[in-house]
């Protein structure tokens, strides 16, 4: 299966962001990708953490919603939505950071609400989503078969999440195949971790890992990583891109997960 992963520097207006998003579809699919996945926050990084509550929307409707739908059916391809706000209905000053997954029909197929919410601080630069977000409660995994008649389970995660091996072993013991880290990490803590978390999910868990990511210098003179890549089950990045806006691609298989498996059983040795 081919799967891509699309790098973005979202800026402040959300029709733009909605825009580029599209193009950057468009190239992966027109390039053979069945599976493609959107950075966090795609949709809007705005000037200050609220701006995003500006651009929320009720599950089912909206011009974020409408535009992964439509993009998915017109492509016939799986699109996992990065992250989007979505309304809750007992929280007007909050909202979750949702991934939604799009099959080639555009049908919503799978909502996973991002479960750890980023706090950080250091100098001057701080953030503390629990302020604008509510947090989710539970992994999720969706399937898919691929052209060539695999079924592949695939696991939800988002940015943070990534810091937390717990929920990648739970999707692991959920079944998945490959797991998706659509992500804004910032500049300071990706330089540290990126790389090496993302590896570590792909080692312990003998999985694919396709990370997404926001990478570059953004309207609002935010800073992120970049780095968007893919890890196959060996923990080897096969495919990468430092910064600015594009398209990571690769064709992953299965037999090369069983075959991880078979030479180094530790999914087998687990005592706890």
């Amino acid at each position: 299966m081919k799967i891509a992963a699309v790098q973005m520097v979202s800026g402040m207006s959300c029709k733009a962001n909605l825009e580029v998003a599209k193009d950057l579809i468009h190239q992966a699919a027109s390039h053979g990708a069945e599976l493609v996945v959107l950075p966090e926050y795609f949709c809007i990084l705005g000037a200050n953490d609220t701006d995003k509550l500006a651009v929320k929307e009720d599950f089912g409707r909206g011009p974020i919603q409408e535009m992964l739908s439509k993009s998915a059916s017109q492509h016939k391809i799986w699109i996992v939505g990065g992250t989007l706000p979505l309304r809750v209905q007992s929280e007007p000053n909050r909202a979750y950071n949702t991934c939604l997954v799009y099959d080639p029909l555009g049908k919503c197929v799978a909502q996973y609400n991002k479960i750890h919410l980023f706090k950080f601080k250091k100098g001057q630069e701080q953030y503390d989503e629990s302020k604008t977000l509510v947090a989710g409660d539970s992994p999720v995994v969706f399937d898919v078969l691929s052209k060539d008649g695999n079924s592949w389970r695939i696991g939800l995660s988002i940015c943070y999440d990534l810091r937390f091996p717990e929920l990648y072993r739970a999707l692991s013991d959920m079944g998945a195949d490959l797991m998706l880290v659509p992500s804004a990490f910032t500049y300071t803590t990706g330089a540290a971790h990126w790389e090496v978390l993302l590896r570590a999910r792909a080692i312990e868990n003998q999985v694919w890992v396709l990370a997404a990511a926001q990478g570059g210098e953004h309207e609002n003179l935010r800073r992120t990583w970049g780095q968007s890549m893919i890890i196959n089950p060996w923990g080897d990045v096969v495919s990468k891109l430092p910064t600015g806006a594009g398209c990571v691609m690769q064709d992953i298989n299965k037999n090369e997960m069983l075959s991880v498996r078979v030479d180094l059983p530790v999914l087998e040795h687990r005592t706890l």
